[in-house]
């Protein structure tokens, strides 16, 4: 095995292998070369090369969230490390661990007129847990840094910063290391949460008769059926569950938005809980975020080892424990309390959900006539990956297979790496793949399709509706050329050129008969990746989504 010559990116190698994280995204370049021949020579790591920094980081951080373990992102200097941002800040809000390793040029290079050098110190630092600025030489300060800059990923569950500056040469190699460098063994904090805090939340717990249960974005298999079961089963508490939550029970409700949008005033007043807890990550539904803040509860409590939002303006105790670990012991105390607050939402949500599907019956295609036979179409052998905007929002409003476990970068909601962090999710779970995407979030992303790594059981469904959907539900839509061009983005683009460019099986549908005839063929198995789009109509899909709320009233 060759061992790169420069003492630095020994150390860092084998620091990285000591703390077992094994997949390695690069990104080309000269100045990371004595990294990417290190990474490359040793068969310990899986290395992955993905030429657009952006895609990149998605596509790292798409195996990071399926594998709940730390990967390197590597990339050369100058601006290349200002491309991995969006994903960092992903990483960061929606507590993914992703390392980022950025090859720099020696520190008296920078400011003096040297081509491919910025200021690259610090450069993420307001989206990062821990930044190593690392010196040329290899020192045990070094080795430290580099210590912190992985534990930190690991034991806190985020992004960090290792910037690496080489002096030239930079591709020489050797046969044996030369340095020996410093281990720094993880030390995991111990729980902070205390028996006698849950002991003192459950006797409030027991004497009020409307809990709230909020759960956002969660991992599969999170939370033990037995917890389960004994959340749905009190007469007291409401479970809300969100499409990110993959969390399932008949008497818990996934379609927040479904119920609450038609509540009066009287009804907000009778859903007002007096205890809130909510778990999980980031929420999508707009309107039980405005309804908790204008009738916030008495006591909000949020479950996390890591990390509390005051999301609602209410927070009152934090809870540093999972959430799995924090039910065990709470609900050795709790009894349940006779309540009809469960009951009465239950019985409003069933009357929804029959207007809901009298309302389907009514209307022709449109985005939502789609996202309900998506709904009914995907084995429990597949993972979905959703993008943002329209997309995650309209599979909010119905029931998928709980058997399949959905995921959404929901840390800053943003669309720019949907289709790379799914190919990475699919890479990295190795199960077929079911990416649901928008247009521009899926045009936007198209460099996410240039890579070797597609598995050819990897599809995206495509959802063209002629630009930004979103924007025409959105408060200030205006028919008028300022809207169509700077709001929606109008557009005539398809997803053709594309596929073939890719050698992508391509499928198209603009009815209800051709989506079921094309679905048909497009889950099955093939020996290519495949994407279906599916033509909407422009302007009648907000007129069908606003019409749909209003009908439920």
């Amino acid at each position: 095995m060759k061992y790169p010559k420069i003492p630095l990116a020994q150390s860092l190698l084998e620091i990285c292998e000591a703390k077992g994280i094994q997949h390695i995204v690069i990104s080309p370049g000269s100045r990371n070369a004595p990294l990417t021949l290190g990474f490359t020579n040793n068969p310990f790591f899986t290395c992955y090369s993905i030429a657009d920094e952006r895609c990149a980081a998605f596509f790292a951080l798409g195996i990071a969230q399926q594998i709940n373990k730390p990967v390197v992102v590597v990339c050369t200097s100058g601006s290349a490390v200002l491309n991995f941002y969006p994903a960092v800040a992903e990483a960061f809000y929606s507590m993914i661990p992703l390392v980022v390793v950025s090859a720099d040029r020696p520190l008296d290079k920078v400011d003096i007129g040297d081509g491919q050098t910025i200021r690259q110190e610090n450069v993420l630092a307001n989206h990062t847990l821990y930044n190593a600025n690392l010196t040329e030489m290899a020192s045990e300060e070094n080795d430290i840094k580099i210590n912190e800059a992985f534990n930190t990923a690991i034991l806190k569950s985020g992004p960090t910063h290792i910037n690496v500056p080489f002096e030239e040469p930079l591709y020489e190699l050797v046969d044996a290391r030369t340095v020996d460098a410093l281990i720094v063994p993880l030390s995991k904090e111990e729980e902070i949460c205390s028996l006698e805090e849950i002991f003192a939340a459950t006797n409030i717990w027991n004497t009020a008769k409307k809990k709230l249960i909020l759960v956002g974005t969660l991992p599969p298999n999170s939370i033990e059926l037995q917890i389960i079961n004994h959340l749905a089963n009190d007469p007291s508490v409401v479970v809300l569950t969100e499409t990110t939550s993959n969390l399932h029970h008949p008497n818990f409700i996934p379609h927040i938005d479904t119920l609450i949008t038609p509540f009066s005033d009287t009804d907000f007043k009778e859903f007002q809980p007096d205890i809130l807890v909510t778990f999980g990550g980031m929420i999508v539904s707009k309107r039980i975020k405005s309804f908790l803040r204008n009738y916030q509860p008495e006591h909000h409590w949020h479950i996390d080892s890591l990390r509390a939002y005051n999301t609602f303006g209410c927070l009152s105790h934090h809870f540093k424990t999972t959430p799995q670990l924090f039910f065990e012991k709470f609900l050795m105390y709790v009894i349940y309390k006779d309540s009809c607050y469960q009951n009465q939402f239950l019985t409003i949500l069933k009357e929804r959900l029959s207007k809901h599907e009298t309302y389907l019956n009514t209307i022709d295609f449109c985005d939502l006539k789609v996202f309900e036979q998506l709904s009914t179409c995907f084995s429990d052998t597949i993972q979905l990956q959703v993008s943002n905007s329209s997309a995650i929002r309209y599979t909010q409003l119905f029931k998928f297979n709980s058997s399949v476990p959905v995921f959404c970068n929901r840390g800053t909601s943003g669309i720019d790496g949907s289709t790379s962090t799914a190919i990475g999710a699919a890479v990295a779970s190795q199960k077929p793949t079911v990416l649901i995407t928008g247009d521009v979030s899926f045009f936007y992303d198209s460099n996410a399709l240039w890579n070797n790594y597609i598995p050819k059981n990897f599809k995206i469904i495509v959802i063209n509706n002629g630009g930004g959907g979103i924007f025409r539900i959105l408060p200030g839509h205006q028919e008028n050329d300022t809207f169509h061009t700077y709001f929606e983005t109008s557009h005539c683009l398809t997803a053709e050129s594309i596929a073939k460019m890719y050698s992508f099986g391509y499928y198209t549908a603009s009815d209800a008969a051709s989506l079921d005839k094309s679905l048909k063929s497009f889950l099955s198995d093939s020996d290519t990746p495949q994407i279906l789009e599916i033509f909407t109509p422009t302007f009648e899909n907000d007129k069908c989504l606003k019409n749909y709320f209003k009908w439920l009233s």
